[in-house]
Parts: structure tokens; C-alpha cells; sequence
């Protein structure tokens, strides 16, 4: 479970704790990848999932899913969470991601308005063995250089300095006092100090590049979002139509059906605040709806239901857009404990919460009935503060193995908010045993990304499902 004060230990038997758990999952065993003669077909699982989306959508998410084995990867948490459940863990629980891939890091704006790098994806966070986050990042990182056409070498070298961060950065966290570990956070600034200091060798005009894209990251806040995203009309906005990706509400559904939806939205709003500290509550009152639409977002995510709400403070020059994404049941629940929070939109605030440095102010929960009927959890959060991302799709090897180092002593920062970071530390050691076997299954798991990604190719060739590419 993951560390209370009830089961904490004192730090010499958190490090027994850890040491001993070498004796009966010993950190070469990760290197294995089960071959399980019943392991449930990916295309199948994928199917399991549609069953509780929007039945339009689906053939989006399965477009977007063929366009390559990284997209099918980014698509797939729940086929990974299904094979992770064979591998050894050691018994030490944390707050996990769930899908703790490397485009599921990037940077965004605290509260203070600095830009800081972390984990921003939280729709599968549960508390989970902290192995399966560190693999499903080690192998986004070979699948990402495979996509790239990087050598297997230089494949290796980027998920072993993954890895290898990831460890050396929990054995400074269970050296650390336990708010100073709170308060750690990797700001955009240490990014570009230490970009510039592996510099040599790296080619300087790509250096610029991912220093301007930083810089950018801080330009595309909650306003830029209502200026790409909205227009004015006889002097009110309203958001721009971009259909599939965004519909208005207005041009969604008729009349009577609109009614009942803009309702039920409204009213999420209204019953939302109530997870929000009091500051923000009275900030948030401060703003009227004006316009809403329906957003398809990211891969895996393609089908839930996102809405985009557009408010206004002052005047029309004062928006703020929330985005309302539907929770549902995380992956991990299927083969681990079942959350201990009946809300899933409440999971998954409490553990962005729990495993982000600093998160966003409007940030929130709430289940409700009033827009179709049925019942369904969302999490709120503001569209876009300040995010930026890293295009892998154009990343050479020195940038894959930069970034992989950033992720993994970001997801270990994150693990050793909520876990026993002093037995996880004790556990991996000193030496690279636990990084070169992740470097292994990282292959394995790249391969078997591969063929899966083939089957769901041959699926839509089929017609056993249908895809819409393109979109």
C-alpha cells in the first residue's frame, strides 16, 4: 500500500525492507516479459473499452492508434496493464501514473507562473506497484527511437540513462527531508541550464530550437487557448467549429436534446466548485458561460466524453476556458486493488495531486446525471496553462536520452511523494543491474508493440473495426 503513517517504517528498516526484497525478486528478473499463451488479444481489449464511449468517435481513436506502434503504444495503457500484471514486483507501492509514457510528460504553469516539467496525465492514476510506471516509460522510449529509425544502441543507451536517472534521483530523495522532497520540482530554466551543459557535440541549432520551444510553452496559456479556440460574434464569443476535433454544442444535438446537455453542463460547473478550496470557489464565481463544445482529445483518451466550456469575467476580453473530461474506472483497477475513491473523477484529481509538484488552480471533480442521463464522473481543469510538450517525432538520439532523463527524475520525484522512497532507493542500489534489465524488456515490449499494432492494422483491413484516419 502506499506509505502512511500507519505503516511507516524508520529509515533503517525501510532500507532492510528494500534489500530483502532483492532476495525474492531479484532486479535482473525485470528483464523478463511473460509469454503468456492466453494473454487477451489487443484488438479485443481495445473493443472492451469502446463499449462505454461515444460510438462516433471510436473510429478516431482506432485512426490515430494505426498511424504507428508509438501511436498504438500512447493508445494501449490497458493492453500494457494487462501484461505488467505477469512481470515481478517488488512490493513496494506508490501513487502510479498508470500511463506514465514520455509524451505524458511536459511542461505547464504552476500557480506562480513559473514553468515547471512533470507528469501531466493522470486519467489511469491508482496506487500501483512503482515498476510498472518505470516500464511503461522505459519502453515508450524504445518504441519512440524504433519510430525514429535510431540503432539499437543508441535505443539502449537512452532507456538505460531513463532508467539510471530514475534511480540515482530516488537514492537523493530518501537522502532528502521529507518536505524538501515535497517541494522538489524541475522549473523550465534548470531544463535549458542543463541542455546547454551536454551541449557538446549536439547540434546548436536544435539546441535553439527546443530553447525557443520552452519559451513558447509559456505563451500558450488559458488565453491563447479562447484566442485559437473562440471568435467574437455581434460582440460575443463563442467557440469556432473544427468538426470532428471540436463541435459546438449548438451545432451538436437538436433543440431539446442541447437544452438538457447545456443543463447538465451548467450544473457541473455550479456542483464542481465545491472541490475547489474556498479562494477558488469565489474566484471561479467570478466568471459566467458563455459557449460550450465537445473536444476530442489526445489517443487513448478518443470516445470519453470532453467538453470545453468557454467563461468570460470582466468582459469578453477576460476569458477562461475549463476543459471537462469524463473519468472512468483507471486501467490499473482491472488487475490491482479497486480505488479507494467511489468518484473517478476524484481519483484522478487526488492523485494528480499527490504526484505533480504543483497543479493547476481550477482543478476539480464531480459526478453528474443532469447530461444524458446516466451517471459520470468528471475532473475540470483549466485548457492549456501554459503547456508545452517535446516533439519526439523530430528528436536525435542526444535529445531522446536528455529527455529521457528529465522523466525519469520526474516520475521518481513523483514516486517519492507517496511511496516508500527509502526501500524503493534501497532496493534498486547502486549499480545499473535494475537498468539494464529494463533496457531488455524495453525491446521485448517494443517488438510486441509492433506486432500488436500490426493486428490492429489487419483488424481495420478486415473490417472487424472501423478507423478514421486523418483526423
Amino acid at each position: 500500500m502506499v506509505e502512511t503513517e500507519a505503516t511507516r517504517l524508520a529509515p533503517d528498516e525501510s532500507a532492510a525492507l528494500g534489500r530483502k526484497a532483492r532476495a525474492t525478486v531479484p532486479r535482473s528478473s525485470h528483464a523478463g516479459l511473460p509469454s503468456d499463451p492466453d494473454r487477451p488479444d489487443p484488438v479485443t481489449l481495445l473493443q472492451s473499452q469502446a463499449k462505454t464511449r461515444v460510438p462516433e468517435l471510436v473510429p478516431i481513436r482506432y485512426g490515430r492508434m494505426m498511424s504507428s506502434p508509438f501511436a498504438f503504444f500512447r493508445g494501449a495503457a490497458l493492453g500494457m496493464a494487462a501484461d505488467l500484471a505477469g512481470t515481478p514486483v517488488s512490493g513496494i507501492t506508490v501513487q502510479a501514473c498508470g500511463d506514465a509514457h514520455l509524451l505524458n510528460f511536459g511542461l505547464y504553469a504552476s500557480p506562480e507562473r513559473r514553468l515547471v516539467f512533470d507528469v501531466n496525465d493522470f486519467d489511469e492514476t491508482l496506487p500501483g506497484p512503482w515498476e510498472w510506471d518505470v516500464k511503461r516509460l522505459a519502453a515508450s522510449i524504445a518504441i519512440a527511437g524504433r519510430d525514429r529509425g535510431f540503432s539499437t544502441a543508441e535505443r539502449s543507451r537512452a532507456v538505460l540513462e531513463t532508467v539510471a536517472w530514475y534511480r540515482l534521483a530516488m537514492r537523493e530523495f530518501a537522502a532528502m527531508r521529507t518536505l524538501d522532497v515535497w517541494y522538489a520540482k524541475l522549473e523550465a530554466d534548470e531544463i535549458v541550464r542543463r541542455l546547454r551543459a551536454v551541449a557538446k557535440g549536439v547540434d546548436k541549432q536544435r539546441l535553439r530550437r527546443r530553447e525557443q520551444d520552452i519559451a513558447r510553452a509559456s505563451t500558450r496559456n488559458n488565453l491563447q487557448a479562447a484566442s485559437k479556440l473562440s471568435r467574437l460574434v455581434d460582440g460575443r464569443p463563442e467557440f469556432v467549429a473544427q468538426p470532428p476535433v471540436v463541435e459546438r454544442l449548438v451545432d451538436l444535438l437538436p433543440g431539446d436534446q442541447r437544452h438538457r446537455v447545456e443543463t447538465g453542463l451548467a450544473e457541473l460547473v455550479a456542483g464542481y466548485a465545491s472541490s475547489l478550496a474556498a479562494d477558488r470557489r469565489v474566484l471561479l464565481d467570478r466568471f459566467q458561460v458563455v459557449d460550450m463544445a465537445r473536444k476530442v482529445v489526445g489517443v487513448g483518451s478518443v470516445g470519453t466524453r470532453c467538453w470545453i466550456i468557454l467563461l468570460v469575467g470582466r468582459d469578453a476580453d477576460d476569458p477562461l476556458v475549463l476543459q471537462a473530461k469524463e473519468a472512468q474506472p483507471s486501467v490499473l483497477e482491472r488487475f490491482g486493488s479497486p480505488s479507494a475513491h467511489r468518484n473517478a473523477g476524484q481519483r484522478v484529481v487526488v492523485g494528480q495531486r499527490l504526484m505533480q509538484a504543483s497543479s493547476d488552480i481550477f482543478l476539480g471533480w464531480h459526478r453528474t446525471t443532469g447530461i444524458d442521463g446516466k451517471r459520470r464522473d468528471f475532473y475540470v481543469r483549466q485548457l492549456r496553462d501554459g503547456k508545452g510538450s517535446f516533439d519526439t517525432s523530430q528528436m536525435v538520439p542526444a535529445g531522446l536520452v536528455a529527455y529521457g532523463r528529465f522523466c525519469g527524475w520526474t516520475l521518481a520525484r513523483a514516486h517519492a511523494r507517496t511511496g516508500d522512497r527509502i526501500a524503493i532507493a534501497a532496493y534498486l542500489g547502486s549499480s545499473d543491474v535494475f537498468d539494464r534489465a529494463l533496457v531488455e524488456f524495453a525491446e521485448a515490449y517494443a517488438e510486441r508493440t509492433e506486432r500488436d499494432h500490426d493486428a490492429l492494422v489487419r483488424a481495420v483491413k478486415d473490417g472487424q473495426v472501423q478507423a478514421e484516419t486523418g483526423v
